[in-house]
């Protein structure tokens, strides 16, 4: 039985999750808006939105824990914590929109798009 396990483990280590959701993070924040599996988008929502919560009280100590977070990635933690995080400042959450699309015609898997909320 598999109560209480709600990760998705999308056939792949800890390691290559973390480092798939790490990814995508990226990506969304770079560009904004990004075409990926259903599965992947539910899965990703909740982790950009915690970094989102947290890039808006801009200290030191947060700009570091998630540029860490961000793979020392410094273009993509100085556009969420600039751009991003101040125009969310008088929202409490739901930074981020699922829209889902038809099915990819090679194996049929769900497709969704994932975007920031302007």
């Amino acid at each position: 039985m598999r109560h209480h396990n709600n990760v998705r483990k999308f056939g792949r280590t800890r390691g290559q999750r973390a480092s798939l959701i790490k990814g995508l993070a990226l990506s969304l924040i770079k560009r904004e808006k990004i075409k990926t599996t259903e599965a992947k988008a539910k899965e990703l929502r909740p982790f950009i939105e915690k970094l989102v919560t947290r890039s808006k009280k801009a200290d030191l100590n947060t700009k570091r824990l998630i540029t860490a977070t961000l793979l020392n990635r410094a273009t993509e933690t100085k556009k969420l914590f600039e751009t991003l995080a101040p125009s969310y400042m008088d929202r409490k959450g739901g930074y981020t929109r699922i829209t889902k699309l038809a099915p990819r015609k090679s194996d049929g898997s769900k497709m969704a798009y994932i975007e920031f909320v302007k």
